[in-house]
């Protein structure tokens, strides 16, 4: 997402717009504008396609539907999960970010390719098989189980933010990519492109993006590496073979040093609380499957990494006085690729150095990977809204059939607002670069508490949302020019830069005042140092009925007045659920007995505390 060098290696905000343009000052080009409408059409038969795919409502149980639009039914086998997978972290920014840094000089500066895939695996080992094999719809669920619907749902803002500023970010390098090889508007390849998207993730759910993401992967693959090779022919690009030792790269002093850990932490753990993972995780076929995807979508990664570092070395060992680049369109040449131009290195390539239907391929492959990033990220912002906002928040009485109107409509709001975004605001990148942060900071401490931890609770999780939101602002962001509050050790006045690894110290305090705080909590009302009215949070002693979550093959659509008539009635034991073991829909539902439940996590642990 962001590390040091390689945050700001794949940081493609809207100010970089007019250098881009200024690249190429030809008319537009028709036979590219071709090349690319037959690139989108084919994308939009197979979203369509794939959304066929999805079952009628009428053939489907109560409870179903959402399963069906939001997870592909839990149907994703193993070998196309790992193509969406993989496809949703291979970007545009990832593949413009990888080339810039090994321009720049190095693996070190590298980062994202390594974090993004240790990510996967600590994800698959962590969290892939327990998530999966609880049946939840999103991310959200075991928040909104543990600590209650309206708290939990305050883990929805830093997720929703992060998914729609990424959104926008990666079209508006889609559109500065387009305007760079076709000449054309950015403002109107921003909004085909993102048309298109929210049309077929509209119609077909995940299946549409999961499909989708098959094609663009293979285009992604074969466009970068039809490219290469193109590139090398041309007679101006030295032997790249010639100063391979370079490619290591260096950080620094101790303090880079320090920056560069803290980034690639919050790369390594920080890429792993995203909708758009657990989507594909709780969307596969069984729980050893969601683990399986998770570890080979890691590897995947790494393998997608190769093609744009091989286009970042042609451009380091390229003479660019020998073609036609001109970077500031005044009739300068230069031999080296201006350092503030250097976000740009992939285009560069495509345009200078390859013949043109070559260079379309290209934009192909480069348009393939962001809409397969863009369109995952758009259907999981609209998921966790309807389903978590909207059902389980607002109207818990909603029936399925809104629920997924509400998911629909969602999709296109979410879609104009990025959209908006990245035609719009200069800063977009930085914004989604704070809310990556805050993913980080905030996010995977409460994900770690939430599943592993039985006695965490809801005082704990709001004081550890609310310390760790601080210690992230209180540090600044220069990319969206918010000041830094606090200066810590390292801090550089004239760069305005925090070296202390500050990040990985507010989500280890996030981290320390959940757990502190849970358990406190607990003593204080066991020991009889609080009275029971006294838990406002009803999560202690005062825990309430409708807190007990619902069966997973009702999809959390019973409504809480219904449970509790069921408890009344004393049929709670009906509403128990078994797990099917071959990979089914159901799974164990969340009663008193169960790990999630906060009575479970009470009754199992005071004896501990007492003392």
């Amino acid at each position: 997402m962001h590390p040091s060098h390689a945050c700001d290696s794949i940081c493609w905000t809207k100010s970089d717009h007019s250098s881009l343009v200024e690249i190429s000052k030809q008319r537009m080009d028709i036979l590219g504008i071709i090349a690319i409408i037959f690139f989108y059409a084919l994308i939009l038969i197979v979203g369509v396609w794939a959304g066929r795919k999805t079952k009628d409502a009428k053939t489907l149980e109560e409870g179903e539907h959402t399963e069906e639009v939001m997870l592909a039914g839990r149907n994703i086998g193993t070998l196309v999960g790992i193509f969406t997978m993989t496809a949703t972290w291979v970007g545009g920014a990832y593949i413009n970010g990888t080339a810039e840094a090994l321009y720049n000089g190095g693996l070190l500066g590298c980062q994202a390719p390594f974090g993004y895939a240790i990510s996967l695996l600590v994800g698959g080992v962590l969290f892939a098989k327990r998530m999966r094999e609880e049946g939840y719809i999103t991310m959200l669920d075991p928040f909104q189980i543990k600590y209650g619907q309206r708290v939990g749902g305050l883990m929805f803002l830093p997720a929703l933010l992060g998914e729609v500023f990424w959104s926008a970010a990666i079209l508006s390098a889609l559109g500065a990519t387009l305007s760079v090889i076709l000449a054309i508007d950015i403002g109107i390849s921003v909004i085909i492109s993102a048309i298109i998207a929210v049309f077929y993730t509209f119609t077909g759910g995940l299946y549409a993006v999961a499909y989708t993401d098959v094609v663009q992967l293979f285009c992604i693959l074969v466009g970068l590496w039809v490219c290469i090779p193109a590139a090398l022919l041309q007679g101006k690009t030295s032997d790249i073979t010639r100063n391979y030792e370079e490619w290591i790269g260096t950080v620094g002093g101790f303090r880079e040093w320090a920056l560069w850990w803290d980034c690639m932490l919050l790369l390594i753990f920080g890429g792993i609380p995203w909708q758009v993972y657990f989507q594909r995780v709780l969307s596969s076929k069984t729980s050893q499957g969601a683990r399986m995807l998770s570890f080979v979508a890691g590897i995947g990664c790494i393998s997608m990494a190769i093609p744009p570092a091989l286009i970042g070395a042609i451009a380091r060992n390229t003479d660019w006085t020998l073609t036609d680049y001109e970077p500031w369109n005044n009739g300068t040449k230069t031999v080296m690729i201006p350092e503030d131009k250097r976000n740009m290195v992939v285009p560069i390539v495509f345009q200078y150095l390859t013949p043109r239907w070559v260079a379309f391929i290209g934009l192909g492959a480069v348009s393939a990977a962001v809409m397969s990033s863009a369109d995952s990220s758009v259907l999981s912002a609209a998921s966790m809204f309807a389903h978590n906002i909207w059902k389980l928040t607002i109207r818990p009485h909603a029936s399925e059939k809104e629920v997924i109107i509400v998911m629909r409509f969602s999709i296109i709001v979410v879609g104009i607002m990025a959209t908006v975004m990245a035609l719009t605001i200069q800063s977009i990148y930085g914004l989604w670069y704070l809310c990556a942060d805050l993913v980080y900071v905030i996010l995977f401490p409460q994900l770690l508490c939430v599943v592993y931890m039985e006695t965490s609770n809801t005082y704990g999780s709001m004081s550890g949302y609310f310390v760790g939101l601080i210690l992230r602002l209180s540090g600044g962001e220069p990319l969206v020019g918010l000041p830094a509050f606090i200066h810590y050790p390292m801090y550089d006045v004239d760069e305005k830069k925090q070296y202390f690894p500050f990040r990985t110290m507010a989500m280890l305090s996030t981290l320390f005042t959940l757990c502190f705080v849970s358990r406190f909590s607990i003593w204080l009302f066991r020991t009889g140092r609080l009275q029971p009215e006294m838990d406002i949070m009803g999560c202690v002693v005062n825990v309430p009925q409708e807190r007990i979550a619902l069966r997973s093959d009702v999809s959390f659509n019973v409504s809480s007045e219904t449970l509790l008539l069921a408890n009344a009635n004393g049929s709670t034991a009906s509403m128990t659920t078994t797990v099917e073991n071959g990979g089914g829909k159901t799974n164990p539902s969340f009663t008193e007995s169960t790990h999630l439940h906060p009575s479970h996590a009470i009754n199992t642990s005071y004896a501990s505390i007492d003392h």
